[in-house]
C-alpha cells in the first residue's frame, strides 16, 4: 500500500493513553470508595458509573453529546474557562474513551482493593498513619497487580471505541478520525486493504493486551 494514513492509529493511541490515564485517576479513587466506605447510596453509586459499560456506545455519545454541546451549561462553563469546545474535537475523543473505559477501571479496581487485608491498614491507623498514608503505602502497593490490570483494560477498550467517540468527536480526517472510525470509512469506500490492516494492528494490540492482563490476574490469584 502506497501513502499509508497513519494519523488515525496515532490519534487512537494519543486518545486511549490520555483517557486511560484520566479513568485510573477517577476509577482508583471510585473503586476504593466503594470497596472500604459505607454509605446510603453506594450500591446506586456503583450503577450508575457501571451505566457506560451496558448502555449501547451510540445511547453513551448522544448523552455526552447533549451534556458537552455549547447549547448546554456545561458545555458553556468548559468553553468559557478553558478555550476549549469539546464537541467535534479530538479532546472529546478522550473524553467519550475515557467515559466508557471508567467502569471497566473501578469495577477492577474495586475487587482488588476488597482483597487487601483492612487488619493491615488498621494496624497502621494504630501507629498514627492517615488514610492518605495508609492508601499509598499499604492498599496501593497489594492491589497494585489489580490496578495495573485495569489500566490495560482500559486502555484496550479505549483504543477500539467507535460510537460515542464518533457522535461526540464526529469523523473529521486528520483530526478527530481515530482507526475505529477510519476502518469504518475505509470499508465503505472499498479501502479494504487499508482497513483490513488497521483491523489486524487493533487486534494483535488488544489481544495481547488482554493476554497480558489474564496473566498478571492469574498470577495473582496464585500469590
Amino acid at each position: 500500500m502506497r501513502n499509508i494514513d497513519w494519523f488515525p492509529l496515532l490519534l487512537s493511541f494519543r486518545v486511549a493513553l490520555i483517557a486511560t490515564v484520566l479513568a485510573l485517576l477517577i476509577g482508583v479513587a471510585l473503586g476504593w470508595l466503594l470497596a472500604r466506605r459505607r454509605f446510603p447510596g453506594r450500591e446506586a453509586l456503583d450503577a450508575f458509573v457501571t451505566l457506560p459499560l451496558v448502555l449501547p456506545p451510540t445511547v453513551l455519545g448522544y448523552y455526552l453529546l447533549v451534556l458537552l454541546s455549547v447549547n448546554s451549561p456545561l458545555g458553556r462553563a468548559i468553553k468559557a474557562t478553558t478555550g476549549v469546545q469539546l464537541v467535534f474535537n479530538w479532546k472529546g475523543a478522550v473524553l467519550a474513551a475515557m467515559v466508557g473505559a471508567l467502569p471497566l477501571v473501578v469495577k477492577t479496581s474495586r475487587a482488588a482493593i476488597s482483597t487487601v487485608s483492612e487488619q493491615l491498614e488498621d494496624a497502621a491507623r494504630t501507629f498514627g498513619k492517615s488514610e492518605w498514608q495508609i492508601f499509598w503505602r499499604i492498599t496501593l502497593p497489594l492491589s497494585s497487580r489489580g490496578i495495573i490490570a485495569a489500566a490495560m483494560l482500559a486502555f484496550a477498550r479505549s483504543l477500539g471505541d467507535f460510537g460515542a467517540t464518533l457522535m461526540v468527536a464526529g469523523n473529521i480526517p486528520g483530526r478527530t478520525q481515530t482507526a475505529a472510525i477510519a476502518i469504518y470509512d475505509a470499508t465503505q469506500a472499498g479501502r479494504d486493504d487499508y482497513a483490513l490492516m488497521l483491523v489486524v494492528i487493533l487486534s494483535v494490540i488488544t489481544l495481547t493486551l488482554l493476554y497480558a492482563t489474564n496473566k498478571l490476574v492469574g498470577d495473582n490469584s496464585r500469590a
